[in-house]
């Protein structure tokens, strides 16, 4: 039965404390993205109970409604009901600044950020695996140049990533986009990407007489990130110095003049490092555990998803790919998570006398094995089963586990999944082939036999005015 998004829209809405109460929204793959002025006033009973809405993630005055894979329908339907003109208002009150807040602060300004990106960044990853399967089947000769402008086309997302995160945080943090994509755009202009490199062979650069460090800026973005809020302080405390009469050139030119060389000389040097560092601490990690670091983070994966901590690793991800051309250890351990998801939502799609529920475990099923888009099964039906969600953490560890010995690893960040199995294809190991299917397979059987021994409590279904009562899903029902 489709969704009418019209009257979902109508219901977050008002639960949220209605279109007054919400000061901006965004979305991503499968999540509404809501900024509130008064947290008080959400309705967090009301707004999980909304039919359509399969979970809350909640963190201070952000508010995140899990819709699924239709969530650009109902975003459509949400912001028909907003102002024209809905702006941010600024907390009057000021909040005590803790460890707590600061790490929640940057956590919510990288997933604010980079979510927007995915599906640019995921469309540039499959152009580039077709670019790769043409090539290793012979369809394109290596050199052609239909297989030069499929790479130039798959990489453009990448290259130019750091005018994308520009963009995206001009958002986020409320300034200028237009300055925030001029001064990124420097990062990755020619003629600096080649004073970079020369740079790089011990030539000595200077700004001002200031020593400039050799950066690579392109498929960054730590930089850009770190350049943009920064330049949001900037536009204000310039807008506040210059006279009224001047603001038109001399605003402008002053933000350029002071965040530029600022990108250039400290920023985006020390937004490297940082990403660096985290690169460096999470594949050292995986450096001394091994396959084990990819079952842990298998059976970890679905709770990362549920705080949204998981757009965390995106960074990383796309920064080890472009240095190494793969990433060995979060991208595998998500074929194990993301498939044991559908692999638990087929076991409740078998068994549940809920026709209803039946519908969305088939759906979540088929999006988190076909697209590896896990969150319809993680909120549909696991985090709302509960015991199908253990079954998905113990298969995501064991296949995390197998993945990790295989030494399986991405050229891509899609979503792990059938569709986007080609990512994991090694030119110089065929045998990795064998090895995806079989983790995907182990994965879907593993979980649905899983679910199934655990059981699970159904969802009674509603008869006229009196309800079914729930009954238990058992092994023995399995068996029978």
């Amino acid at each position: 039965m489709a969704k009418n998004y019209a009257a979902l829209a109508h219901s977050v809405v008002d639960a949220l404390g209605g279109a007054e109460n919400i000061a901006a929204v965004t979305h991503c793959m499968t999540r509404l993205r809501f900024v509130v002025k008064d947290e008080t006033r959400i309705d967090a009973p009301t707004l999980k109970s909304v039919s359509g809405v399969m979970g809350v993630v909640r963190n201070d005055n952000q508010c995140q409604v899990i819709i699924g894979n239709t969530v650009s329908q109902a975003f459509r339907e949400v912001v028909s009901l907003l102002p024209q003109d809905m702006q941010p208002v600024e907390v009057q009150t000021k909040q005590k600044l803790t460890l707590r807040r600061i790490g929640a602060g940057i956590l919510d300004a990288l997933i604010g950020t980079m979510s927007p990106l995915i599906p640019a960044i995921i469309g540039g990853s499959m152009v580039k695996l077709l670019a790769m399967v043409l090539e290793m089947s012979g369809a394109l000769p290596k050199g052609s140049s239909t297989l030069t402008i499929l790479t130039v086309i798959g990489d453009g997302a990448f290259f130019f990533l750091p005018l994308m995160v520009a963009a995206s945080a001009a958002v986020k943090f409320k300034t200028n986009m237009s300055l925030a994509i001029a001064i990124a755009g420097v990062l990755v202009h020619p003629s600096f990407v080649d004073l970079m490199a020369k740079a790089a062979q011990g030539e000595h650069v200077e700004f001002a007489l200031i020593p400039v460090t050799a950066v690579k800026y392109t498929y960054t973005v730590i930089p850009a990130l770190v350049m943009t809020w920064c330049l949001s302080y900037i536009e204000r405390w310039v807008d506040r110095i210059t006279p009224a009469v001047t603001k038109n050139f001399l605003k402008p030119m002053l933000i350029v003049l002071i965040a530029a060389p600022l990108a250039i000389v400290l920023i985006g040097p020390l937004g490297i490092w940082i990403g660096s560092a985290i690169s460096a601490l999470v594949y050292t990690i995986h450096g001394y555990l091994g396959w084990l670091s990819v079952a842990i983070m298998g059976a970890l994966w679905p709770l990362l998803v549920m705080t949204g901590m998981h757009r965390v690793f995106t960074p990383t991800i796309i920064q080890t790919i472009a240095e190494t051309g793969k990433e060995g250890m979060v991208m595998p351990s998500e074929i194990g998570a993301n498939l044991s998801l559908g692999g638990s939502s087929l076991a409740v799609a078998w068994k549940t006398k809920n026709p209803e529920l039946r519908q969305t475990a088939m759906a979540a099923a088929a999006s988190a094995i076909l697209a590896g888009i896990s969150e319809p099964a993680l909120y549909g039906v696991a985090v709302r089963l509960k015991r199908p969600l253990i079954a998905s953490l113990i298969s995501g560890f064991i296949c995390g586990a197998v993945a990790g010995i295989a030494g399986l690893a991405s050229h891509s960040m899609a979503a792990p999944g059938l569709f986007t199995s080609v990512q994991f294809f090694d030119p110089a190991n065929p045998m990795s082939i064998v090895w995806v299917f079989g983790v995907m397979a182990l994965a879907v059987v593993l979980s649905f036999v899983l679910t199934l021994l655990l059981g699970f409590e159904d969802i009674p279904v509603e008869t006229g005015d009196k309800p079914q009562a729930a009954e238990p899903v058992t092994v023995k029902e399995a068996r029978a």
